[in-house]
């Protein structure tokens, strides 16, 4: 091994300490054949799923934001009737217990993967979900994070959100893992714990408990035994850094006092106190599909009216850039028949499900439209799956026609940064989700730890539909943002301004550090980097040459 490995950076900071692994799943044990009570088998698995969906549930209870929202979904897992029927199938097979626990949950793993898409990024999780069943049944230690009794950075083959959720962040001071990608759940939960992580480092399986390392979540570099010269200069950088953020308030803006606005996503209502107390301009991206997923009817206009105001109360005065249902795909509704996809990512979400249920469509403008008008927050809407033009028009027409002064095109499919200028023809601005056009320009799934490469925010591929979209904001006048995980990253930030975008929208916790960042770089500058980015040949190439250029430059 040699001194330094690297893996695709997704969370900033500067980590040194010792390694310690996850400890490792249970082992399963060798088949004992058929269960001589059946009956009795199947209640004993009820009672192992429903502890493990018990203990991950009061996990969920017990934290906010994405990490409860991830755990939340996860304890519903194991309650799901047609996996005990499935364990069911497997012991009249004449399997023993562990074991048709273990095939059931096989056969779930293997239905998600051939859907592909967000389904199969669920399947890790049902792995976790089986190994914790397994150490119910047998009374093993559940497998998940070890304790050494100091301060550690912990190497995984790869997380699952019960582990990352419940991360002690005083003890675990960086993560490293073999798989995953920049969009997965380790990538999303270590950012809103600030915890610097490095995902899809192949090396790290050769690293050795207890090795010291010295983690760079921007660079995506770690020195393996750094020198007492390297800590002390990459400790004091980040207290620098600290020192920088902590200073850090306003509105966004470069050195030369271009104004960027920085603002904040919000996908859940507990998130609202939090989100609203962040020194930011406002919401760039307001999911709504908290209003809907756990319904069994379709929420009535009043209700999601009730709803949208508080968001609009906590923010007034401020932008709240609400994004309509982004239904289909992984976040199917009960109440709505989705029928059989042989690749939902790329089938009826989004928008499209409006044209089979317009009625939801115009329920919830109607409800936006309400809502706006008994506060002073800067309303806009934006629609999410737009692929043409004559769709993004039509969206604005029917925003309009509600009393929405500004609406809106999510920009994640490339036909839509193709033809950007046609697009901001028929509306008010634009919002590029990158990890969703990143996705589909790379023809990558986001949770494919081999594709994590392609499916890094730094590819000049999506940055060249970024530069299009911008582009054509410019040429249109018309304002385009960005609030996919790329906003979050302040050097790549940096590059996405250089490139035209106006607005960055990201998760409270990373606004300081892309205000200071932005603050210490001209807009000329931005250019000049974004123009390099644009000339590399692949994405690590790109970062390393801003990241080069960006110190050079401060």
């Amino acid at each position: 091994m040699g001194n330094t490995i690297a893996g695709t950076p997704v969370s900033t900071g500067i980590a040194v300490a010792p390694i310690a692994r996850l400890a490792p799943p249970p082992g399963l044990p060798a088949d004992s054949g058929p269960e001589a009570d059946i009956a009795a088998a199947i209640e004993n698995a009820q009672r192992a799923l429903n502890a493990v969906a018990d203990e991950l549930g009061a996990r969920a209870s017990a934290t906010s934001g994405p990490a409860s929202d991830v755990l939340f979904a996860q304890s519903m897992m194991p309650r799901d009737p047609s996996l005990a029927i499935q364990i069911k199938a497997q012991l009249e097979q004449g399997k023993s217990l562990p074991h048709a626990v273990t095939g059931a949950f096989g056969v779930f793993r293997a239905a998600l993967e051939a859907a592909g898409g967000y389904l199969a990024e669920r399947a890790a999780d049902l792995d976790d979900l089986n190994n914790r069943t397994i150490a119910e049944l047998l009374g093993l230690p559940m497998p998940g994070i070890p304790n050494p009794g100091h301060p550690f950075i912990l190497v995984a083959s790869d997380l699952a959100p019960a582990d990352t959720a419940m991360l002690d962040t005083k003890q675990v001071l960086g993560i490293i893992t073999e798989l995953g990608g920049p969009t997965s759940h380790t990538a999303i939960l270590a950012k809103s714990l600030g915890i610097p992580a490095i995902v899809a480092c192949s090396d790290a399986t050769a690293l050795v408990d207890g090795t010291t390392v010295l983690l760079d979540g921007a660079s995506g570099k770690i020195r393996i035994e750094p020198s007492p010269a390297e800590i002390e200069g990459a400790t004091a950088h980040a207290e620098q850094l600290a020192r920088a953020l902590a200073k850090s308030s306003g509105p966004g803006k470069t050195a030369d006092g271009v104004p960027v606005k920085l603002l904040v996503n919000l996908g859940a209502p507990h998130e609202l106190d939090a989100a609203a107390a962040a020194d930011s301009e406002g919401v760039g991206l307001l999911r709504t599909e908290f209003l809907y997923l756990s319904k069994v009817t379709a929420p009535t206009v009043a209700e999601q009216t009730e709803s949208y105001a508080r968001v609009f109360d906590a923010f007034s005065g401020r932008k709240v850039v609400v994004r309509t249902l982004d239904a289909g795909a992984d976040k199917p509704l009960k109440f709505v028949d989705h029928g059989h996809e042989e690749n939902p990512a790329l089938g009826v979400r989004g928008l499209r499900l409006t044209k089979r249920h317009p009625e939801m469509l115009t329920d919830q403008l109607a409800a936006i439209a309400a809502a706006a008008s008994k506060g002073d927050a800067d309303v806009w809407v934006m629609a999410p799956m737009v692929a043409t033009p004559r769709e993004a028009a039509e969206f604005a027409a029917a925003a309009h026609e509600h009393g929405l002064r500004t609406a809106g095109t999510m920009v994640e499919v490339p036909a839509a940064a193709l033809r950007a200028h046609q697009v901001l023809e028929g509306c008010d601005f634009a919002s590029i989700g990158t990890n969703d056009l990143g996705q589909y320009t790379m023809a990558a799934d986001r949770m494919q730890g081999e594709l994590a490469e392609l499916l890094d925010p730094w590819q000049p591929a999506l940055l060249e539909l970024v530069h299009l979209t911008a582009q054509a904001g410019k040429d249109t006048g018309k304002p385009v943002g960005v609030c996919g995980e790329a906003a979050s990253d302040p050097l790549l930030a940096l590059v996405l301004v250089g490139l035209g975008v106006t607005s960055l929208s990201m998760a409270p916790s990373s606004i300081p550090a892309v205000r200071v960042t932005l603050a210490a770089h001209s807009l000329a500058q931005c250019s000049e980097l974004a123009k390099l980015a644009l000339t590399a040949a692949d994405a690590a190439e790109a970062r390393q040459l801003v990241s080069d250029a960006s110190q050079s430059i401060a």
